[in-house]
């Protein structure tokens, strides 16, 4: 995941005289006024901060479901019906937290694809996860309905959509994702922001191919929303008649900005198309306040 600081996972563990530094760490009395030279100040702050992160909040909830959604792709649900205030710091799209798996120190960051709405309705954050060899996300994909996992508060502003409001003033809205960057883009699109009052409202969708496209079947919906959907993808197979290559590539075919200060764009996914489309806009005078970015 284009995805979109590790805190150390919490198990139950022997200690051996062997003591670990941090270990070490948390029993040592602190001096207020003690100097130290500045190679160990350094390291003093490097501690502190394990320490701080190490205070992080984690949240155990049980998977509900995981399923494929596409190649290498994975829906994932988890249910949070007995952690209110959870459910209730997710506010905007875009927003994401760290996940972590049994045994494994290191997290993983996942933005949410469920709209806040939805989440509140079932109790429950879904997210779209790809499974990238030697992950977290791969062990993650690999675990069962049922088994627990743990979930940091909800990080991040998520985007500003009052940005581009209201609708008669941005009729406009670019949207554009590559791979699993679709996953906060889908919770944009289900929270509503007025797409259905703009005139001109497209999603440049990339992906390989059709096998690799995550949410096909919730295009419809989108689209009836107001969402034009534009698939575009850079290894086809033979028959696709759609659109072909990269999504810049695709955005600078069609274009067709007829009023650039009207106009607000959504970017999330890979780093490259983001700064070439964000590159593209702005020399075209769209205003570069009016681009919401999560990569």
């Amino acid at each position: 995941m284009s995805t979109l600081p590790f805190a150390p996972c919490v198990t139950h563990a022997h200690f051996s005289h062997s003591l670990s530094p941090m270990f070490i760490l948390r029993r040592l009395p602190l001096t207020r006024h003690l100097r130290l030279p500045r190679n160990n100040r350094v390291a003093s702050v490097v501690s502190a901060a394990a320490v701080r992160q190490d205070a992080t909040l984690w949240t155990p909830a049980p998977l509900s479901l995981i399923e494929s959604a596409a190649e290498s792709l994975f829906h994932i649900s988890i249910d949070i019906s007995n952690s209110p205030d959870l459910v209730a710091s997710y506010t905007r799209p875009g927003q994401y937290l760290q996940l972590r798996v049994p045994d494994v120190e290191k997290p993983s960051f996942l933005a949410i694809a469920s709209p806040p709405s939805l989440t509140a309705s079932r109790g429950a954050f879904e997210f779209l996860v790809k499974s990238i060899a030697g992950s977290t996300a791969e062990i993650l994909c690999g675990l069962k309905k049922g088994e627990t996992v743990e979930l940091s508060p909800v990080m991040g502003n998520g985007f500003s959509i009052d940005q581009i409001d209201p609708p008669e003033k941005f009729p406009t809205v670019l949207i554009f994702a590559t791979g699993s960057g679709i996953s906060p883009i889908r919770s944009l699109i289900e929270s509503g922001f007025s797409a259905d009052r703009r005139s001109d409202v497209r999603l440049y969708y990339g992906a390989r191919n059709l096998k690799r496209m995550a949410y096909q079947e919730k295009f419809k919906e989108w689209e009836s929303s107001g969402v034009k959907v534009v698939p575009v993808l850079s290894q086809p197979d033979d028959g696709w008649k759609g659109e072909t290559g990269y999504v810049q590539a695709a955005f600078a075919r069609a274009k067709q900005l007829s009023a650039p200060k009207a106009t607000g764009a959504v970017l999330c996914g890979q780093k490259q198309m983001a700064e070439e489309i964000t590159t593209m806009l702005v020399a075209d005078g769209v205003s570069n306040d009016k681009l919401l970015k999560n990569f």
